[in-house]
């Protein structure tokens, strides 16, 4: 006869197997004595598996992670499942409470990682985060979204040559999987000097919700799950097309300042020398084109119409073949749209 599975211990809880509790670690205490803490949800299964971590708002104003982290917490499945779930919707929360991207030092949390118990307030969060769930977890996906004034197509982001995460990223099944280099500082570089599998998530607009973002990062999540045999299949559609891998991408930016008409979204799949906007003074007698000086698919564009010559308006990934990049985009959105919106007590 097997062995009874051990409760998960965390800040000195003990977390049953087959039971699920939040979990608030002590972060910091405000100026006027506001104790500050990260929450964080664990769901620890009767059966053994991996533990895999599902973090977001590492940066505070990204709040479509939060969306989809509750989303997921609600779903039928996740109270069957094997393994141990470690959910934190909210990583940086002095960002989330001022709907800012920074911490209060100015601190980009995703530039101190690994970050130190007796650093900076910045680096202690990171350090926290860091060995409380992702040193203790063996898969990780981080969820994020566009800066404000911005928008980003649903994409997987994955570090070059990892053969664990790039099956993962395929397996999620977003329309795009980007391939980019880790950057010093990053949760990326971090988890992976850890040994742990991350998928970083881009998807939809700094401070606001998208249901098409949410939508396919929950269904995503869940694919994962399932092929890390956490889940069953109940209720998780298969991607019906396989993403597409950009191996780089650039920014096309502003060529002069003005107000901008934007005649392509994110999503649409554009050839070198295509007209993608045109920027016009206010009096509308100086008129120059924003043309596509490399084709691709728009993963990522601005949302304001007022710019500055040098802005970034959109964010292109390169394709190895474009008739399958539009073909990937069209099912996903047919896809999406078919899921049905579930009660509240169902919903995910």
């Amino acid at each position: 006869m097997a062995a009874a599975r051990k409760p998960f211990e965390i800040a000195g809880r003990r977390i049953a197997p087959g039971q699920r509790a939040t979990v608030d670690l002590p972060v910091s205490t405000l100026s006027d004595h506001t104790p500050v803490t990260m929450s964080v949800h664990v769901v620890h299964g009767k059966k053994p598996g991996p533990v895999m971590f599902v973090s977001a708002a590492i940066h505070g104003d990204e709040v479509i992670g939060v969306e989809i982290v509750r989303r997921l917490l609600r779903t039928p499945s996740i109270d069957r499942m094997a393994g141990t779930l470690l959910a934190v919707p909210i990583v940086n929360t002095f960002g989330f409470l001022n709907q800012s991207r920074y911490l209060p030092d100015r601190r980009d949390l995703n530039r101190v990682f690994p970050g130190t118990a007796s650093g900076s307030l910045a680096s202690r969060l990171a350090h926290l985060f860091l060995t409380e769930i992702v040193s203790r977890s063996d898969y990780g996906i981080d969820l994020h979204s566009a800066a404000v004034q911005r928008t980003n197509l649903p994409q997987v982001r994955i570090s070059p040559g990892n053969a664990v995460t790039s099956k993962l990223a395929e397996v999620f099944g977003a329309p795009v999987i980007l391939t980019s280099k880790l950057r010093d500082g990053s949760l990326r570089m971090a988890a992976g000097d850890k040994g742990v599998s991350m998928l970083l998530y881009e998807a939809g607009e700094g401070l606001r919700f998208d249901e098409y973002a949410a939508r396919a990062g929950v269904m995503g999540i869940l694919r994962v799950m399932h092929h890390l045999d956490m889940v069953g299949a109940k209720g998780i559609s298969k991607a019906k097309v396989k993403p597409i891998l950009s191996q780089r991408s650039n920014w096309l930016r502003a060529p002069a300042g003005g107000l901008l008409r934007m005649f392509r979204q994110s999503g649409d799949v554009v050839a070198a020398g295509d007209l993608l906007g045109i920027v016009s003074d206010p009096f509308g007698e100086n008129e120059t084109e924003v043309i596509c000086g490399e084709g691709g698919i728009i993963v990522g564009r601005t949302n304001l119409p007022i710019i500055n010559e040098g802005d970034a308006l959109f964010h292109i990934a390169s394709l190895p073949d474009a008739a399958k990049a539009e073909a990937a985009v069209g099912v996903l959105a047919e896809q999406l749209e078919a899921q049905p919106l579930f009660d509240e007590d169902e919903i995910i």
